[in-house]
């Protein structure tokens, strides 16, 4: 499995054809809006939180929605001996999906961004073992394609709970309270259905807080650290670190002039 393009769209105009087909499979995850492509002629709508597999020399044109914006990640791949590993690259018609693993996937092409961007040493083997990780977590959810729209509820509930009490504690009794089931249920399903257990879920949102604030806001870190919920501002780096390879600093160097 070898990454060959990565990019990152942002636009209401984006446009994209081909009409002969691409030599390389394509991944697209749309993270904001909605684009569509036409895949053998075909209409498919691809929303936020929905994924697209094009199978190589499948031919295919993709365009905007009109006057909407869109955000998405795509990546170009050989699947090569992948192809024996993951029953996905062996089909041969497109295949589309909303994934309840939302964060997980987002998270993992983030990482493959900064990386294709950065271009570090072995940058290359790493996006490529980030894409590997990534399909087994696409697969495990294909294989078990059982979750019911009931329970793709509950647990829509547990994460926007957790969405307005991410700076508290928060727990799988106080999640169990807000689906009425057990605690212990309660956690099993929520890494079942997302791949995260509650704790990696509410880290990875607490993060995603502070990169933005980071980037926009005049706070320092430590006033950072405190508002998404970390007493400890050395842990808030440890955690920073562990999840995005940065430490906070870096992207305040970046930050933006504020108007005061």
């Amino acid at each position: 499995m070898q990454v060959i393009t990565f990019t990152y769209d942002k636009s209401s105009n984006w446009y994209k054809e081909e009409l002969e087909g691409c030599p390389n499979w394509t991944l697209v995850l749309v993270t904001y809006g909605r684009c569509v492509y036409w895949i053998n002629e075909k209409k498919q709508v691809v929303e936020k939180g929905q994924w697209l597999l094009i199978p190589s020399k499948t031919p295919f044109y993709g365009r905007s929605v009109p006057t909407q914006i869109h955000e998405k990640y795509v990546v170009q791949f050989t699947a090569k001996e992948a192809a024996e590993l993951f029953p996905l690259l062996q089909l041969q018609h497109y295949t589309s999906r909303i994934t309840g693993k939302y964060e997980l996937i987002v998270d993992r092409l983030r990482l493959i961004h900064q990386q294709w961007q950065d271009k570090q040493s072995y940058y290359q083997t790493l996006c490529e073992a980030l894409l590997k990780e990534m399909f087994v977590y696409l697969h495990r959810e294909w294989d078990q394609d059982t979750t019911t729209t009931a329970t793709a509820q509950l647990v829509e509930q547990m994460k926007s709970y957790i969405q307005n009490h991410y700076r508290e504690h928060v727990t799988k009794d106080e999640l169990a309270a807000c689906i009425s089931r057990s605690p212990n249920y309660t956690a099993v399903l929520f890494r079942k259905v997302t791949g995260q257990t509650i704790s990696e879920f509410v880290h990875a949102i607490r993060i995603k807080t502070a990169i933005y604030m980071l980037r926009h806001s005049a706070l320092s870190v430590t006033e950072i650290s405190e508002f998404i919920g970390y007493n400890d501002p050395s842990y808030f780096y440890r955690v920073f670190r562990r999840l995005t390879g940065l430490v906070p600093t870096d992207l305040v160097s970046d930050r933006e002039t504020i108007r005061k």
